[in-house]
């Protein structure tokens, strides 16, 4: 069973499945994992999941991943790394290629759900959106209102997203409570709102790769 957002958030997922491919993943990417996992029928893939909160503090994320492997490994014929660049600059690509395991292409999960090439192609028109996925419309407020003070200082606002002009809710799923949810996290910011359904872009295609 899948815990929580909030236990996801703060502690991750201990190894999950009988399989004989590790993922070291993301906490905020389980839902996803999990359900292509499922739809495929890929039962030599096990999961384990690294806290989504992470993501906060991207310096620390290469260390993560490298202690994740370090104590899998061994057990599992293969791992396969289910983080973007994620922020940090490229140390968690060198990490990983000194490790010898491969990781998911693309700069951040925005990017790849959407499709990295699509994604690329939007950039120089769409460098004033502010992205959330399912996950992150569903922890807003952990992972956006109070790190930023929002909660404490609504004030600040304008100074944090004044040169944004919308939101873009990139969908994994069709759910019309979520989607209100994004709605209502834009108006929230004072931004338009765009809603655009990517479902697992090219998560899907690299986890079959694994």
């Amino acid at each position: 069973m899948i815990p929580d957002d909030g236990t996801l958030t703060e502690e991750g997922l201990a190894p999950t499945g009988q399989g004989t491919v590790l993922l070291i993943a993301c906490g905020a990417l389980a839902h996803e994992i999990l359900a292509l996992k499922q739809l495929n029928g890929w039962d030599h893939l096990s999961l384990t999941c690294l806290p989504a909160n992470l993501h906060l503090y991207p310096d620390r994320i290469p260390d993560a991943v490298e202690a994740a492997v370090r104590a899998n490994r061994d057990r599992y014929a293969r791992v396969f790394v289910v983080y973007a660049d994620c922020g940090t600059g490229g140390m968690l690509q060198a990490r990983c290629a000194a490790l010898g395991v491969e990781m998911v292409a693309g700069p951040h999960c925005y990017s790849f759900f959407e499709g990295n090439d699509a994604f690329a192609a939007r950039a120089e028109t769409e460098f004033t959106a502010f992205y959330l996925t399912d996950f992150l419309v569903r922890q807003f407020d952990a992972f956006v209102w109070r790190p930023m003070g929002l909660d404490r200082h609504p004030e600040l606002r304008d100074a944090y997203f004044g040169n944004y002009t919308k939101l873009v809710y990139q969908a994994q799923t069709d759910d019309p409570a979520l989607t209100e949810k994004a709605r209502a996290c834009a108006d929230r910011l004072g931004l338009a709102f765009e809603r655009r359904f990517t479902g697992y872009g090219d998560l899907a295609p690299a986890l079959a790769r694994a």
